[in-house]
């Protein structure tokens, strides 16, 4: 009996998947639930087991375009599990000896390659002959495209590398790329900027971390201190927690929090859902298990999906000072930095501080100066005064200690 297996829809709205891998070869043989394939939405990368066991034939190849309800592969459930050696550890086998006879045939055609007319005519009004540049086409041959690309040598290569690779970027990136480009062309977006005294935090952190994570198992770090703080300003401020749909404007009476988390496909951006209604340690639970998931590469469609607001921490790599591109629908994003020890002024004296400078991007369509601002003002206030403001002068009740 032959099963044919379709491409599940990973969320709403999505029409089509990438076959980003496939982890099995055509003519293994394959467990149920078994990981077959990595498949890329616009949305997120996720793993597509396999519905039975049998053998597999593969109907798609890496880098296809699918469209969901459409057949990925074939399983074919009479097919018995191979005894000894498996089919997939020959396969390894026969891949390098290819692998080792296919370089070498493509080694000695580059050699030789020959040009296509019309790239041979290009060539030649360059000055350029065939054997000084290599080929792209089938077995080596020069197109049209490498002709024009070709530059006339300028002199006697110094012998380091001169390589290039032309890889299709995944579906995921080419979907982040297209969104990132429509929030600069379709939103009226300005950035304004402040700076966090840290040192209030650094101290509460230093006397109360250890306690912390042996009570609660998770690290007491900066997230869940900057994630109330825009909890706290969001209220005040409920205009950057909105956002706008055609003639409307959205109100949102609560606070789904996204954060930006760099994944192996690229950045993710899951949410913590009412965090308005989240402690101290709350926060760095769903933070600590979202930053798993998507490092893991088992975050779902449904927990990225939605967010009122969003927290960047470009810090993590060293930046100083960036101006964040909002998330769309949303309004707003916070991106946190690096923290630095500057000479600060308090009371009249110069003082060493760990300083963090802070960006609020926001949509002016739908954001003020007045309320941008004050929401800035606001988070750092709560960072600068985390006792009084957001453990209401209550620090072990606050941190469940």
């Amino acid at each position: 009996m032959i099963l044919e297996m379709k491409v599940p829809s990973p969320g709403e709205s999505i029409t089509e998947v990438e076959i980003a891998a496939w982890l099995v070869e055509d003519g293994d043989y394959v467990e149920k639930d078994q990981p077959i394939a990595e498949v890329d939405s616009d949305k997120a990368t996720l793993e597509l087991p396999a519905e039975e066991s049998g053998i597999i034939t593969l109907k798609a190849e890496e880098g296809d375009a699918v469209a969901v309800g459409a057949i990925v592969c074939l399983i074919d459930l009479d097919g018995k599990k191979p005894e000894g050696i498996t089919s997939k550890e020959v396969k390894e086998e026969t891949k390098v000896v290819e692998k080792s006879v296919t370089s070498r045939t493509i080694e000695k055609t580059y050699a030789s390659g020959s040009a296509s007319p019309a790239a041979k005519k290009i060539l030649d009004e360059k000055g350029i002959t065939a054997p000084e540049i290599t080929g792209t086409g089938r077995d080596g041959r020069i197109t049209k495209e490498d002709a024009v690309k070709a530059v006339p040598s300028m002199g006697t290569p110094a012998g380091g590398s001169r390589n290039s690779e032309r890889k299709k970027m995944s579906m995921l990136r080419r979907k982040v790329a297209q969104r990132l480009v429509t929030v600069k062309n379709e939103t009226a977006m300005l950035t304004t900027f402040n700076e966090v005294d840290m040192q209030p935090i650094f101290e509460l952190r230093k006397q109360y971390k250890e306690g912390f994570k042996a009570k609660h198992g998770v690290g007491l770090g900066f997230m869940s201190f900057f994630t109330l703080a825009v909890v706290r300003a969001l209220k005040l401020f409920p205009d950057v927690n909105s956002m706008l749909d055609g003639d409307y404007k959205i109100m949102n009476d609560f606070q789904d929090i996204s954060i930006a988390v760099s994944g192996p496909k690229g950045l993710m951006v899951p949410v913590i859902r009412n965090a308005e209604n989240l402690t101290f340690r709350g926060v760095e639970s769903e933070v600590k298990r979202l930053a798993l998931r998507a490092r893991d590469g088992q975050i779902t469609v449904d927990e990225m999906t939605g967010g009122t607001f969003t927290i960047t921490n470009g810090g993590v790599f060293g930046s100083m000072l960036s101006t964040p591109i909002i998330n769309p629908p949303q309004s707003g994003i916070l991106g946190m930095h690096n923290i630095v020890e500057r000479p600060v002024v308090i009371n009249g004296e110069v003082v060493i501080r760990p300083i963090m400078y802070v960006a609020l991007s926001y949509d002016h369509r739908v954001i003020d100066g007045r309320e941008s601002v004050g929401f800035l003002v606001a988070v750092k206030e709560a960072l600068e005064n985390p006792i009084e403001i957001l453990m209401d002068n209550n620090i072990k009740k606050a941190l469940e200690l």
